[in-house]
Parts: C-alpha cells; structure tokens; sequence
C-alpha cells in the first residue's frame, strides 16, 4: 500500500521558480505571439509577481540581443494602424503614448506620414463607407461620415472637408452654415 506524503514532507515540497527564468520564459511567450513595447512588457512582468529589479534586468538584456525594440515597434505600429484602419496621425500619438513608447521615439515613427497621403487614406474611407449611406438623408450622411473621421483623429475642418470633397454635389444642400460649424471645431 502506497502513502501519501503528508503536508510539509520533502516529497510534498515544489522547488521554488527561478524569477529570473519565469521573467524569460513570460517575455519569450509574449513577443513569440506578437512584437510588444519594452512597457507593455514590464506590466505584464509586474501582473504576474515579478519583482521589479529582475523584470527590469531581464527587459534589458531582451533590448540588448534586440528582441524588444520600442523604436522599430512604433514604426509598425504606424504603418499597420494607417493602412489596416487609417488612423490619423494624431491618433496614433496617442495610442504610442499609451503604450509607453517614449515622445522621441513616437515622433520619429510619425515623422513618415506624409499629410498629402494621409488625407487621400481619409478619402478612401469616406468613398467606401458612403457606399452603404446612398439612401440617408445628405446631412446624416455627411455627420456620419465626418464622425467615423473624427474617431480615427482627424480634426472636424479636415474631416468636414473630406467628405464634402468626396460626396461632392450629392450633399450640395447641407450648406455653409454647415461647413462654418465644422471647420470652428477643428481650429
């Protein structure tokens, strides 16, 4: 007949977890599932009982051999937030800065939208988004569609603009009086 060990034996006893070696283990997992900040990262150490000075230890080492870099994470983080679902630049500074990415290194990563591209993304979403709303009324269109902009941080002048520009004559008798209101609210 087997016994059981009892509470407090030797058999019963799990060797305490390397906290250095549980750190790589998390980070491993995290940036095998996809890239992460540096801060991302740090939270996730810190969630899960990590103390700090071996979390920032292990973090370091991971940016010293390069498999977190906030740098290469903003860039694209940008060009997969612009074109998968054009996110205006201001927008994406945000977002960056929620992630803990640095204003150096989230400057740098913004510093390649050109306004002029920007602005035709704003475009493409208008045109492919009015498709569904021929047969509302034109100034629910035009709300509608400035509002879907204005989520995705453009300023009101520069979503206003847009759609007016795309919906052309179809929205002709939403007036002045509306693109007056629209453009205040973007100064």
């Amino acid at each position: 007949m087997r016994r059981e060990p009892t509470p407090g034996s030797p058999a019963d006893r799990q060797p305490e977890a390397d906290p250095e070696q549980v750190a790589r283990t998390i980070l491993l997992r995290r940036l095998t599932a996809a890239p992460r900040s540096r801060s991302d990262l740090r939270g996730d150490l810190l969630k899960r009982g990590i103390p700090e000075d071996v979390a920032d230890r292990a973090l370091d080492r991971f940016v010293e051999v390069g498999l977190i870099d906030d740098a290469s994470y903003s860039r694209m983080w940008v060009e997969s937030r612009q074109r998968t679902r054009g996110v205006a630049t201001s927008a994406l500074r945000q977002e960056l800065r929620r992630k803990g990415i640095e204003d150096v290194l989230v400057e740098a990563a913004l510093s390649g939208i050109d306004p002029d591209s920007e602005r035709e993304r704003a475009r493409q979403l208008v045109r492919v988004k009015a498709r569904t709303m021929s047969r509302l009324d034109p100034q629910v269109r035009v709300r509608r569609l400035v509002g879907m902009l204005q989520r995705r941080g453009y300023s009101g002048a520069v979503a206003y603009g847009v759609v007016l520009e795309v919906l052309g004559d179809d929205v002709a008798e939403v007036g002045v009086a509306g693109a007056e209101s629209f453009a205040q609210a973007g100064e």
